[in-house]
């Protein structure tokens, strides 16, 4: 049996994550059940987006992809700006890596944008229900549980066309850490040949705009400076950077970066300047 990674909006919410994890263990052939992560994301489909990218990454480079299945529920219901009587969500999609790893989950904004490189085979799932509150208990859970049985095969999945996981172009905020740290989705890539190590940029976000000295890591500058750096996610040869102020966390105000833009949420365009 396969161990299931839930990636979703609801995730910090105990009882939601029970109901879910009952739900799906109802669902599945050994009825011990098998193992259920949950990462808490927000509404914003784009940090979504990035968490899914990072653990796919880390699970192909560490973990086991053919014995993982991914479900994310993040849908904010973009497809609709009326009212919505049956609380339809998003067409649910079935999705398998080159690595052989599957995902699930609504179609909505940019769920999958961050791995559409990785993407072999794109599956809608026929037949649902698309109603309800909960699709994660109602709907997802018997679609993950038969995807960790590894029944792909009887579900009667249409292929559809890869191009319809939309492309993510721009720059925004990818994550904001427990040390109040802001992943970005600007590659390492993008500063080369436009700034040098020690240089200020010009960062704009959350309709603030500050200077930043560019670094090679958090810690490359002195302690309360603003910095951008190469920082821990994305491809190994090409980091995501961060923006954030080193701390002790034995001052008196010890606000990192994300006190210093006024606590951006996850989706948020940032503009770089030099």
């Amino acid at each position: 049996m396969k161990r299931l990674i839930v990636v979703a909006d609801w995730a910090s919410d105990s009882l939601s994550c029970q109901e879910v994890r009952s739900r799906v263990e109802g669902y599945l052939k050994d009825r011990n059940g098998g193992i259920l992560t949950f990462i808490h994301s927000t509404p914003s489909t784009i940090h979504t987006g990035f968490l899914i990218s990072q653990v796919v990454q880390v699970e192909e480079r560490y973990g086991k992809p053919l014995e993982t299945v991914i479900f994310q529920n993040t849908d904010p219901r973009l497809h609709s700006d009326h009212a919505l009587k049956n609380s339809e969500g998003a067409k649910p999609l079935i999705i398998r890596l080159k690595s052989g790893m599957y995902l699930t989950g609504p179609d909505a904004g940019y769920n999958f944008s961050l791995i559409r490189d990785k993407i072999d085979e794109v599956f809608t799932y026929e037949g649902l229900n698309l109603e309800g509150q909960f699709h994660s208990r109602d709907l997802y859970a018997r679609i993950s549980a038969h995807l960790m049985d590894g029944m792909e095969d009887e579900m009667e999945l249409e292929e559809i066309s890869p191009n319809i996981i939309p492309i993510l172009n721009g720059f925004y905020v990818a994550h904001i850490d427990n040390f109040g740290n802001i992943k970005t989705l600007i590659p390492h890539s993008y500063f080369k040949g436009k700034f040098e190590y020690g240089e200020e940029v010009t960062v704009t976000l959350n309709q603030i705009t500050k200077k930043a000295k560019y670094v090679t890591n958090l810690f490359g500058a002195e302690p309360g400076e603003l910095v951008i750096y190469p920082g821990s996610s994305g491809k190994s040869d090409d980091r995501f950077l961060e923006i954030s102020v080193w701390r002790h966390f034995t001052e008196a105000d010890p606000a990192t970066g994300v006190r210093v833009f006024n606590y951006p949420r996850p989706g948020a365009e940032i503009a770089i300047v030099k």
